[in-house]
């Protein structure tokens, strides 16, 4: 007899339940609601909210001349998104990595028309418009967003390594001659330094542009900064 009245008193409260819940339920699939929450809005706002990109300041100014030997300044970039790097042509080591990381970056937003990248040789001595052009259509550049900059070589350094703080030097006794940094800085639209932070929560400053997981992390902050 008293099993009888757990399983009454049980089966009441499980009609209540339905009566109560159910539809809310079917109206929170009617709303496409029902795999949101405090928890997971949380996350979403995190995802697409480009003020967690860290803003490290204002880019350096550049002019320079590209392959085209027409001059091209941080103006032309203004409302972009964009990539820049520091490399040689002529780079054994490290240079030709990075090429394929970049090619990687134009090939995921060929034809937004805001976005774009710089690639400044170290070495313009060698790289002058014509070899960088000729660069240029060896790697295969689709994109007319993509300048190939070369200038006085002092001025390229300054921006380098004062500008930019990505090291770039010469050295004899390294295969090339010169040596320089692997990582990309990331440009917003008005043109400010712009990156993610680490697992610690430091700003990481600049992408490792020898790495997939750091081609994918740019790719991902391009993206984001492209819809901000």
């Amino acid at each position: 007899m008293l099993k009888n009245k757990s399983y009454i008193g049980i089966s009441f409260i499980v009609l209540i339940f339905g009566i109560y819940a159910i539809p809310k339920i079917v109206d929170r699939i009617k709303n496409g609601d029902v795999v949101k929450g405090d928890r997971l809005d949380k996350v979403t706002t995190h995802q697409n909210d480009t003020k967690n990109l860290v803003l490290i300041g204002p880019a350096p100014k550049f002019k320079l001349v590209n392959q085209d030997n027409k001059q091209i300044t941080n103006e032309d970039y203004k409302g972009k998104v964009y990539v820049l790097e520091f490399f040689f042509s002529t780079c054994p080591s490290i240079c030709p990595k990075m090429n394929a990381s970049m090619l990687t970056i134009e090939d995921k937003f060929f034809g937004n028309p805001n976005f774009g990248i710089v690639s400044i040789s170290i070495d313009p001595a060698h790289d002058t418009p014509e070899i960088l052009k000729k660069h240029a259509s060896f790697l295969g550049v689709k994109s007319s967003s993509w300048n190939f900059l070369t200038g006085d070589k002092e001025y390229i350094f300054n921006l380098a390594n004062k500008g930019f703080n990505l090291y770039a030097g010469e050295n004899s006794k390294v295969s090339g001659g010169f040596e320089h940094s692997g990582l990309f800085a990331l440009i917003d639209k008005n043109g400010n330094i712009r990156c993610r932070k680490d697992d610690f929560g430091n700003p990481i400053l600049y992408y490792d542009g020898l790495d997939k997981k750091g081609v994918r992390n740019i790719q991902q902050d391009i993206n984001t900064l492209l819809n901000e």
